[in-house]
């Protein structure tokens, strides 16, 4: 992971160029927006691919320590394209490998690189929260919901399954309420995602959406973005690694960051009674 001495930062131009999303940068903050209003957003094989792109050009980018993520006009995403599926449909036979199974992966691969992000992910929900735009929400940090936001796994409706998705919906809010909502693709608003631990908190109103926002910009501003992202790894790996080899990397990582700048700063700034270099 890159230390603060040997930030790399990503081109501007490269994250603008972009035809499915609005991407600004604001202070400490990529706000990046899914813009395909037309059809609520849905989620098309060129937007998975430009989300990717942008996340990889990020990755080591310690200046942006918060992505905000939201949908144009209401709507955070309403799943899957249906054109890419006329697409696939019209390619099978042409290779040996099935489209639809290669075309379902690539969201899958996006939707991990989203969730790996060093960067404090920030999903704002409003409308639409379907399918993959549901995934979307799962792999998020810290997510916010207009209460009058329709969540749904609509798939199995559909004839399909929510293959890509399902494993970080099971991570997000357990195995007995995925279920539920997957096995009867049930259709719920922002309180029920908040008492399913979906969501963190919910507003009802644009004012107060944009009020909660900053605030959250705020306390992300607060924390080291080397520690941050050092923390939201060791977190991710609590399923993955073996306890012992986890703690051991963990102190070892502990012992750098002591020794690093962010913990020479930090303590620093304890000392003198001021607020660090990174939250100024």
């Amino acid at each position: 992971m890159t230390s603060p001495n040997t930030e790399t930062r990503a081109d501007t131009e490269t994250l603008t160029n972009t035809e499915t999303l609005k991407i600004e940068r604001q202070d400490h903050a990529l706000f990046i927006t899914l813009d395909r209003p037309k059809v609520r957003n849905a989620m098309s094989l060129k937007m998975v691919h430009e989300l990717m792109t942008v996340f990889e050009e990020i990755h080591s980018d310690r200046s942006i320590r918060a992505v905000v993520l939201r949908g144009a006009e209401g709507n955070f995403c309403a799943g899957g394209d249906i054109g890419d599926m006329a697409n696939a449909r019209s390619a099978v036979g042409q290779s040996s490998e099935d489209p639809f199974a290669m075309l379902n992966r690539d969201f899958g691969r996006m939707i991990t690189m989203v969730n790996a992000a060093p960067q404090v992910v920030i999903a704002v929900i409003e409308g639409a929260v379907l399918g993959g735009g549901f995934g979307l929400a799962c792999v998020s940090d810290v997510a916010i919901a207009h209460k009058n936001s329709q969540f749904g796994l609509p798939e199995t409706g559909l004839g399909i399954p929510p293959a890509q998705i399902a494993p970080f919906v099971v991570k997000r809010i357990g195995l007995t309420q995925t279920r539920r909502l997957a096995l009867l693709g049930a259709r719920f608003n922002g309180d029920e995602a908040e008492r399913l631990g979906l969501v963190h908190d919910v507003v009802d109103s644009d004012d107060t959406l944009q009020e909660t926002i900053e605030e959250i910009l705020i306390q992300v501003k607060r924390c080291a973005p080397q520690a941050n992202a050092i923390t939201k790894s060791l977190l991710l790996a609590v399923d993955q690694e073996p306890l012992e080899s986890l703690l051991d990397r963990a102190a070892q990582q502990f012992g750098q960051a002591v020794q690093g700048d962010e913990g020479k700063e930090g303590t620093m700034a304890f000392m003198q009674k001021r607020k660090p270099a990174w939250a100024e």
